[in-house]
């Protein structure tokens, strides 16, 4: 779910003033973002197929690992970095936010060292323990990273954060193409060029941040002056940290528990289902979300919020319903396809996922409207009870031994969250529940012909290449049809206003 945090909404009246539009400035950041996630998409069926299952399962769970620890390394003072008008106060939330990444992976180092092998047993990937050496530096790399990402859009260098993105995805999905490539195609080096991406990345980042400010940061960072200005954003630690760590968990239990209960190659093909269906969906909910949030605060004001959540949620539906509903009848004959027989399990769990992934696609960028109405108790509550059932659906699966119905338990859980959640925004914000069943039913009219040409394919053992090419002449007419009916869609895409 996208963070349902008001600092982003709040910090815009704050910020150094410069001449850039927030369209300039989110295209810049959606391009960046674009580029960085086609890179992965279109090298993705390269990993596969020179990396086994086993290999993506582990460099699953350490970026679970790592993503868990990371989300909590500048203690969530990077987030204040935003709201203070003058960049002494900023200067010196960016020092405490930097002193607590380097301060938590030097912490880390002697719970990786003894706890490790502990962990590894209990989830069952003792494979993993060699390369949790690697922990701490990739905690201090992203910790890091964090905080020069929020001091770059406070000075409104949104250009930047976008180069460095595709940096990133070059380095790190080009280390990991070419060490399979040269024949040292296993965990190490896809966790390596991980970490590598990462280390260059801020490097970048970090080199022009102190060419360009390292006289400003000087002047203005004090040790009083930092100790001051945690006490003022004190409330970031005491109660950010909690919901973070808590929304974090709850995304990266399942592959903890899916490798402690069964192994690292079904952590592998969830791993890979997971990513891809995120991908392009983080991609079109993130540019969707910057262009919602703007409005929803705006039409809040002017008494037309309503009119914005129905338009918005409907373009969400139109985007994914049809795509994603298509991927539940075809996944498993694409991954064969693409990707090789041995990623076939993969495929099956995309078909079962879809269905969950459509539903936390439209309440994902929806829920910034918590921020906008001031309710974020009402995210928390969700954040919990989400966690809580992902971790009954995942023992009672697990109990039974059963991964895909341990999947399809995690997908069903989702499904009921997420609608809810959804459901939730539309109405809290003055959508009647006719409107928004009405937008369902006629997406789900025009697949019903589809979905139906589909099965008697199925049943009738029509040659699976035959099925996908099908598949996408009807998603190519589909999008067509969505461009020519919706003229704004190409502004969405491009980061400006709706």
């Amino acid at each position: 779910m996208v963070d349902s945090d008001p600092i982003n909404g709040e910090a815009a009246t704050n910020l150094p003033s410069r001449k850039s539009s927030f369209a300039s400035d989110a295209i810049k950041l959606a391009t960046g973002l674009g580029v960085a996630q086609a890179i992965r998409l279109l090298a993705a069926p390269i990993i596969a197929r020179l990396y086994s299952p086993d290999d993506l399962g582990l460099l699953t769970l350490f970026l679970s690992i790592i993503s868990i620890i990371s989300v909590v390394a500048c203690l969530r003072y990077e987030q204040a970095i935003l709201l203070p008008k003058d960049n002494h106060q900023a200067s010196n939330l960016f020092a405490v936010s930097l002193l607590s990444t380097v301060a938590i992976s030097i912490l880390i180092v002697p719970i990786v060292l003894f706890v490790g092998p502990y962990f590894t047993s209990l989830i069952n990937a003792p494979d993993l323990l060699p390369y949790l050496v690697l922990v701490p530096p990739a905690v201090l790399f992203g910790g890091i990273y964090l905080a020069l990402n929020y001091w770059t859009s406070r000075e409104k260098k949104f250009g930047r954060l976008s180069t460095n993105r595709v940096i990133n995805s070059v380095v790190g999905t080009g280390t990991q193409v070419g060490a399979g490539a040269a024949g040292l195609a296993n965990a190490g080096s896809l966790i390596g060029a991980f970490v590598l991406g990462s280390f260059v990345s801020t490097s970048v980042l970090g080199g022009q941040t102190l060419r360009d400010d390292w006289s400003l940061l000087r002047k203005n960072i004090h040790r009083k002056d930092m100790l001051l200005s945690m006490i003022r954003y004190k409330k970031f630690p005491l109660f950010g940290i909690w919901s973070a760590l808590l929304n974090s968990l709850s995304w990266q239990l399942p592959a903890f528990l899916l490798s402690a209960f069964f192994s690292t190659s079904v952590v592998g093909f969830y791993g890979m289902a997971n990513r891809l269906l995120r991908i392009p969906m983080n991609f079109i909910g993130n540019s969707i979300a910057q262009v919602f949030f703007q409005r929803a605060a705006i039409a809040k004001n002017d008494g037309s919020l309503a009119i914005i959540v129905e338009n918005t949620f409907r373009r969400l539906v139109n985007y994914s319903l049809i795509p994603l509903l298509l991927l539940a009848f075809i996944g498993r004959d694409l991954f064969v396809i693409v990707f090789g027989e041995v990623w076939a399990e993969a495929g099956v769990y995309v078909q079962i996922l879809s269905i969950w992934t459509f539903f936390w696609f439209i309440s994902s960028p929806l829920s910034t409207l918590f921020s906008v109405l001031e309710k974020q108790e009402l995210g928390l509550r969700i954040n919990m009870v989400l966690f809580f059932l992902r971790l009954v659906s995942l023992l009672v699966g697990g109990w039974i031994g059963d991964a895909r119905l341990t999947i399809s338990l995690l997908a069903l859980t989702g499904i009921l969250v997420y609608g809810y959640l959804s459901l939730a925004i539309v109405t809290e914000a003055g959508v009647p529940l006719a409107h928004t069943l009405r937008i369902f039913g006629i997406n789900l009219l025009i697949f019903i012909p589809l979905g139906g040409a589909l099965l008697l394919m199925k049943v009738a053992h029509v040659d699976a290449i035959i099925q996908l090419i099908f598949a996408a002449l009807f998603l190519v007419g589909y999008v067509i049809y969505l461009f020519r009916s919706d003229p704004e869609l190409s502004k969405i895409f491009s980061g400006q206003r709706i």
